[in-house]
């Protein structure tokens, strides 16, 4: 990783843990390259961040995809990668049985086919040693009745990341799965639950921060146990 002024790539910047990740690196002296596909909530997300560039769009389509790319070349490079927009589906979630097929098609392509295009975008410009993280759920490795479109889609974003680290040892390759959140999204997942029990992503970037900067090998982890030896 560059010693001074290391530079990331993360999606789905505009809320959740995308945003908070975003504030801290950008506070700590990272330059960060952003996207979201909505541009006017991606440039508030961001305002006032020093050494941020939005790229709003849409991460499923392959002409965003290579303006993100440039916008990391514009920066010389990258040190981090973190693949983290995504689609929930439908609210709320319905059973496999029920599931609109066409709906399914587009959170395939948003959760899987997406991070890949970005990763084959941007793969020239990832520096030796450098971190990728995949955002995923506990959805994404244990069968839940409600959850097999998102989970499906999260299962196979983890095959693909394990196989990029097979594939590409010069990369340090890591699937995160950061647990219950106080988001937008997962109020989506559970409509009018109270939620306010969950923990915000400001708490689960300390996580994160520890597969960036440290030594962990590859691999799937999930946050709390990140949090707990950090």
């Amino acid at each position: 990783m560059t010693s001074q002024h290391p530079t990331a790539l993360i999606t789905g910047a505009s809320r959740g843990l995308g945003r908070a990740l975003t504030a801290d690196l950008a506070q700590d002296g990272w330059r960060v390259v952003v996207d979201a596909r909505h541009g006017d909530q991606l440039a508030d997300a961001v305002a006032g961040l020093p050494g941020v560039v939005d790229v709003p769009g849409d991460v499923a389509d392959p002409a965003h995809r290579t303006a993100l790319a440039e916008a990391a070349d514009d920066l010389g490079g990258l040190d981090l990668l973190v693949l983290n927009a995504s689609l929930l589906g439908p609210s709320p979630q319905p059973e496999l049985a029920d599931y609109p097929l066409d709906v399914l098609e587009q959170v395939l392509r948003v959760n899987v086919l997406a991070p890949l295009g970005v990763v084959q975008a941007v793969r020239a410009l990832l520096r030796p040693g450098a971190r990728i993280l995949a955002i995923t759920s506990d959805a994404g490795a244990e069968p839940m009745a409600g959850w097999g479109g998102y989970g499906a889609s999260k299962a196979a974003l983890e095959h693909l990341a394990a196989v990029l680290a097979v594939e590409n040892p010069q990369w340090r390759v890591y699937v995160v799965d950061p647990g219950d959140m106080r988001t937008v999204m997962h109020q989506e997942a559970f409509p009018g639950e109270d939620i306010s029990d969950r923990p915000e992503p400001e708490t689960v970037v300390p996580a994160l921060r520890a597969l960036i900067e440290g030594d962990l090998p590859g691999g799937r982890y999930r946050a709390a146990d990140l949090v707990v030896t950090a």
